[in-house]
């Protein structure tokens, strides 16, 4: 690990950070404390994705759409309108809502074998953000002079990785950069995303593996045809199913990459010195 111990934590002049945990466990909120502390630079893995890697795809999806309207086709074709992603830290919205989700095209579903072209795409995307965090430390520190880096990553970094395998290309080059942080949550903030989730469904990336098993079990259970499927009720339905998915990799990412802080310490965080706190704290008990 970049810090083997406390000590080596608290005396760098230079402190990297990646977070990682299921999203609504607070990465974004302390990634944006950090920032607005004036020392910290906030590298956001879904908004690499939206603005470098997936936003001409979420464009020319937009651009499609539009040009299924007669006014709004004259309009693009004479290039008299402009037609683009707003994409923010705060809003990050045009990604999930280019990902979509699969079933009843009439309730707003893709087929799919498009919501699983959409999934490869995101995939690529994520590993090549992940990827370019290295690089980000360094711009930051050449271009604007920030000492210290944190990177917030997306629910989905677990999908994409081997936390067992010693040379994982991702976790093999977000740990030489940075410190791996999971952010664990209890019984009760799984409860509690699960109720969020089942308030506001929204998409979100999956292994191609368990997508196809999630996809089968739910139309064998169901008795739907791909066509007839609800979106909503089948990504409410795969989302609890996603989460005990995702936690044992998680656990075995920092257990073999980096440290672990429960989303409790973490939510205690209200300036850059509690933050190094529970950071030290957590390499203390490792």
């Amino acid at each position: 690990m970049r810090y083997e111990n406390e000590q080596d934590w608290r005396s760098a002049s230079e402190k990297h950070v990646v977070l990682f945990a299921m999203s609504g466990l607070g990465k974004t909120h302390v990634s944006n404390l950090l920032r607005d502390s004036g020392d910290w630079f906030h590298y956001s893995i879904d908004y690499r994705i939206g603005t470098r890697y997936m936003g001409e795809f979420i464009e020319d999806n937009a651009k499609r759409e539009a040009m299924k309207n007669p006014f709004l086709r004259e309009l693009l074709m004479s290039d008299s309108i402009y037609i683009g992603s707003n994409i923010t830290f705060e809003n990050l919205s045009p990604v999930s809502s280019y990902l979509g989700k699969p079933g009843d095209p009439e309730l707003g579903g893709l087929p799919i074998a498009e919501f699983q072209r959409r999934q490869a795409q995101f995939e690529c995307a994520e590993r090549r953000a992940l990827l370019d965090t290295a690089y980000f430390i360094e711009r930051a520190k050449d271009l604007y002079q920030y000492p210290h880096f944190i990177c917030d990553t997306g629910g989905s970094i677990c999908e994409w990785v081997d936390p067992e395998d010693p040379k994982d290309e991702i976790l093999s080059a977000l740990s030489k950069a940075a410190l791996m942080v999971w952010i664990k949550g209890s019984d009760e903030h799984t409860e509690e995303l699960i109720r969020r989730f089942d308030r506001a469904p929204k998409p979100m990336a999956y292994q191609p593996k368990f997508l196809t098993e999630c996809w089968e079990h739910y139309l064998h259970e169901t008795g739907k045809s791909e066509t007839r499927v609800d979106p909503d009720a089948f990504i409410r339905w795969t989302y609890g199913r996603a989460l005990a998915h995702r936690q044992p990799l998680y656990r075995a990412m920092a257990k073999n990459w980096g440290v672990t802080v429960d989303a409790s310490d973490m939510a205690t965080v209200r300036d850059t010195s509690d933050f190094s706190a529970v950071i030290g704290a957590a390499l203390a008990n490792r």
